[in-house]
């Protein structure tokens, strides 16, 4: 679900409370001149393959100074540290974000939030011509301004099918309109967006998108695919002053951090966007992590010209990596397959199969660019073909570069519906894949519909790769869904739909190594296992508290712990 964030910053506005109802969030500046010694509940390190208890741990300075025995931790603290009582509660290491957009969040504040329950409350298309009126009135815009609405979803609602053009011009005959579908991988427009982006009947449709026409005719439906929404980019970029923009980037870091978030991610950075997270970092406006992976489209800009310093943190902005999309969806049936879909496709009649977004020499160029300048490259592959053409591009860069043996840690971010056979090369290439396993719940029945259940059960395979000892990341790729840690960790346990089906028993993990992906494999993705991802004397002193232990508790109350309170560098950052 990347192309969404390089496109469009829509959000829905509900997921910033979608952690933790009636919480609030701060940015403490703790004094951490003095230790503090953590005692009084389960302290799970996430050291190891099983879990570890440890009885006390002591911070200061930002680091952790000693993870062990109540007594020695005493001693460790010195005179006149603090003494902080769990009471029983649960502390780990922060959370570490495999994939999301937190400019993306960000930027949500503008938007009209279209998405079914039971994040929002759409149903219908009269329902999102609701949520565009309340947008208008509340935003106080005009009679011709722009409106756009974020996180439809044609699965869910009563009609089964994507609003028209017709449908959005009747209500909103000065306006131009743009609805950005849940997956962030279409969206439709009405008749005067589709003007001002420059699209009429008779613009051929690119390649990796497509304009869907009126049937019998070149007359636009409404509805524009992939690569097709690159028309639409200009209309969606609202000039806003520093001071906005950093507000907004505040509260998306807060959110984030009432989540149990301490290391965050943006993975599709545009270009627009730089200057922002560079002036950011200079303020010192980051107070969590932020892993920044700039998108392809500047990927000459950036490879080999020494603009950016990539794989370094500067007051919390890291460039993590160079991303890129190689396909679309698998609800919007957008995702490459090697397989057809089992239910109709728009704009395709027979032996429909997705398409990518990227032919394979270029992702092979990308990839030869990104090895050759040792920057570490992250790819959305949603679909097996597209995981396939991913696999060819790294086996291109390592024959032009003559070297198999370079620690790369290329993430394939989601692996969704990919095959056994991919995970053996993911093994033997040492890739990582980032999986999605809210896709369960969310669209799990929408998979068995589309895919079957075969395919659908084999859905973002978590069990299988960490039997294979493929180290692998779990995500939300917020905004597609809530940055909610903990709703994902019993995503991966259950597997379960939204109507109570198991997709993918087999690819259930335990608890433990569901924490594993948020953790300490999250830092090992970034190249920080040696920093952050688990409770070691040395490491940074980023910490999270639960109210429950998530090992102790029943699978399916997981999602229902909440997050008392987030620690950056031994700074408190939020509290409940």
């Amino acid at each position: 679900m990347q192309l969404k964030k390089w496109l469009f910053n829509g959000v829905v506005l509900i997921f910033f409370a979608a952690c933790n109802n009636a919480t609030q969030t701060t940015t403490a500046t703790n004094d951490t001149t003095k230790a503090t010694m953590y005692y009084g509940g389960d302290i799970i390190t996430m050291e190891g393959d099983n879990a570890t208890y440890a009885e006390s741990i002591v911070v200061k300075d930002g680091k952790i100074i000693f993870v062990g025995g109540k007594d020695e931790a005493m001693k460790a603290a010195g005179d006149g540290h603090n003494m902080i009582d769990l009471q029983g509660k649960t502390m780990l290491p922060g959370f570490i974000d495999g994939h999301s957009h937190l400019l993306t969040i960000a930027d949500g504040t503008m938007q009209a939030n279209l998405s079914p329950a039971p994040v929002g409350t759409v149903a219908s298309v009269p329902d999102i011509i609701s949520a565009l009126k309340e947008l208008k009135t509340k935003q106080q815009f005009s009679d011709t301004s722009l409106l756009i609405g974020w996180g439809y979803d044609q699965d869910f609602l009563s009609e089964k099918r994507h609003p028209t053009a017709a449908e959005l011009d009747a209500a909103f005959p000065t306006n131009p309109v743009v609805l950005i579908h849940t997956s962030g991988h279409m969206l439709v427009a009405n008749t005067l967006a589709f003007k001002l982006a420059g699209v009429s009947a008779a613009t051929k449709d690119p390649t990796g998108g497509t304009f869907i026409r009126k049937k019998g005719s070149n007359e636009l439906e409404g509805l524009v695919q992939e690569m097709a929404m690159v028309s639409f980019m200009p209309l969606t970029k609202a000039v806003l002053s520093d001071e906005q923009e950093f507000k907004k980037l505040k509260a998306a870091q807060e959110y984030y951090a009432s989540c149990g978030v301490t290391t965050a991610a943006e993975h599709l950075v545009t270009l627009e966007k730089m200057p922002l997270l560079a002036k950011a970092a200079a303020a010192n406006l980051l107070f969590i992590d932020l892993e920044a992976a700039p998108s392809f489209q500047m990927a000459k800009e950036l490879l080999g010209t020494g603009k950016i310093t990539w794989g370094a943190f500067n007051n919390h902005l890291k460039y993590c990596g160079l991303k890129i999309a190689t396909d679309g969806s698998p609800q919007g049936k957008t995702a490459f397959l090697t397989k057809p879909y089992l239910t109709p496709v728009p704009g395709c009649s027979h032996d429909c199969k997705g398409f990518p977004n990227l032919t394979q020499e270029q992702i092979n160029e990308l990839m030869l660019g990104c090895y050759s300048n040792k920057v570490q490259l992250y790819s959305h592959c949603n679909g097996d073909a597209s995981i396939d053409m991913m696999i060819s591009g790294h086996e291109y860069a390592m024959r032009k570069l003559n070297d198999s043996t370079s620690d790369r840690r290329t993430v394939i971010i989601h692996s969704q519906i990919m095959r056994p056979d991919q995970l053996a090369t993911y093994k033997k290439y040492k890739m990582l894949p980032s999986f999605f396993t809210n896709h369960t719940f969310y669209w799990g029945d929408v998979h068995i519909a589309n895919l079957g259940m075969e395919r659908a059960s084999f859905l973002s395979p978590m069990k299988s790769a960490m039997d294979m000892g493929i180290i692998a990341t779990n995500h939300t790729d917020a905004s597609v869904t809530p940055m909610d840690q903990l709703f994902l960790l019993w995503s991966s346990v259950n597997r379960l739909s939204r109507n109570g089906v198991v997709v993918g028993e087999a690819q259930r993990i335990d608890a433990y190594h569901g924490l594993k992906a948020l953790t300490i494999n999250g830092a090992y993705q970034y190249f920080e296992e040696n920093t952050k991802g688990s409770l070691k004397a040395g490491k940074l002193a980023d910490l999270v508290i639960l109210d429950k232990n998530p090992l102790k508790v029943n699978a399916m109350t997981i999602k229902d712990i909440k997050v008392m309170e987030t620690i950056k560098e031994g700074k408190s950052i939020y509290k409940k």
